[in-house]
């Protein structure tokens, strides 16, 4: 079991978190809140949400997937890493605190690893939290095994974008997290098709995710939205990673030509794409079945596997030492090379 540093405070709310404990882990720049679910001497999967987000409103759709719980719970210990203040009940971020870089957040991860004296780890992120742990990767290539990325974010901000943050930053500036910026976040994350119109209404899970956006402070959304705005192009640096990386995008993601591109500039040995059809950005919240199968010869590739209902399954470490040669390439994987096309109907 890990030993925890007496330089953090460790809060227990497992009445909140359904089994999990917060940990608030006070790093270089700042106190960063982990919620940590399951055996501690498991493998470690590490997440990292998007913009405006935690743990509870960006992975709870894939972790309360029966399917996914069962695969990921049985080989993982999950530690849910919220970028800075997005966290359940969190105060206001002092002004006189510097704003964070993407590089700082980075920094942040691996103190956090550190302080649970975590090795080497599986990395989960949406968007935002993709191209942070993305970040994070290429500057600690030895602490990561693998990458499993939701719409990630691999370029500088298009002008689009920048327009887009632009009017999210004023309206977080004057106004807070009003309805019409509930409307840019939301737009950001789902598919038209759950968003809803005048004639359909929107889905649960964007009501869920409404509500939930009335918890964050907006001088902490807006600080995390400066970092992202401010994020350098990472795409010159893809090809060295050697880390097995899995992509996801909802083909009705603003930033579906940013994921595109990053496969593009990836090692093709080592990734593959995985398109699921009338989806947004958050494909881990809007439809989690669709990572299922991908995910599970994924991490096959690790030795992991999905318990057995009728047996106990010996769990298998993760590492790359314990993966056969074979496994390596990505038609083992389950996955093909050219783009794979997860067509599900997107009734409600």
């Amino acid at each position: 079991m890990a030993e925890f540093s007496s330089d953090s405070v460790c809060l227990d709310v497992e009445t909140i978190y359904l089994g999990g404990k917060e940990h608030i882990v006070r790093t270089g720049s700042g106190s960063v809140s982990v919620i940590v679910y399951g055996d501690p001497d498991k493998p470690a999967l590490v997440t990292y949400p998007d913009l405006a987000l935690n743990h509870m409103s960006c992975f709870q759709g894939l972790f309360f997937c029966p399917e996914a719980a069962a695969l990921l719970l049985h080989n993982f210990c999950v530690y849910h890493i919220s970028p800075p203040g997005h966290e359940l009940g969190a105060s206001a971020i002092c002004d006189s605190n510097p704003v964070l870089s993407v590089d700082d957040l980075a920094d942040q991860i691996l103190e956090v690893l550190n302080y649970f004296r975590l090795g080497a780890v599986m990395c989960m992120g949406a968007m935002a939290g993709a191209y942070v742990l993305t970040l994070f990767t290429m500057k600690y290539r030895e602490r990561v095994v693998g990458l499993i990325l939701v719409s990630p974010l691999c370029k500088a901000p298009s002008w689009t974008e920048w327009l887009c943050n632009k009017v999210m930053s004023n309206l977080l500036y004057y106004y807070g997290m009003c309805s019409v910026l509930k409307e840019c976040l939301l737009y950001r994350y789902f598919s038209k098709e759950v968003r809803g119109n005048a004639e359909v209404p929107e889905s649960d899970i964007v009501e869920a995710c409404r509500r939930l956006l009335d918890e964050r402070q907006s001088i902490n959304v807006l600080r995390f939205l400066q970092a992202i705005d401010r994020r350098p192009d990472i795409t010159s640096g893809l090809k060295k990673l050697k880390c097995r990386t899995l992509v996801f995008v909802g083909d009705n993601s603003p930033f579906h030509s940013d994921a595109l591109d990053m496969i593009a500039k990836l090692d093709r040995r080592y990734s593959a794409l995985v398109e699921v059809q009338g989806c947004g950005s958050m494909v881990t919240e809007e439809q989690p079945q669709a990572m299922l199968t991908s995910m599970e010869y994924f991490l096959m590739g690790f030795g992991l596997h999905r318990p057995s209902q009728f047996s106990g399954s010996p769990r298998s470490p993760l590492s790359p030492t314990c993966i056969s040669p074979e496994l390596f390439s990505p038609e083992s994987m389950g996955l093909k090379l050219k783009p794979i096309k997860t067509r599900l109907s997107s009734q409600r």
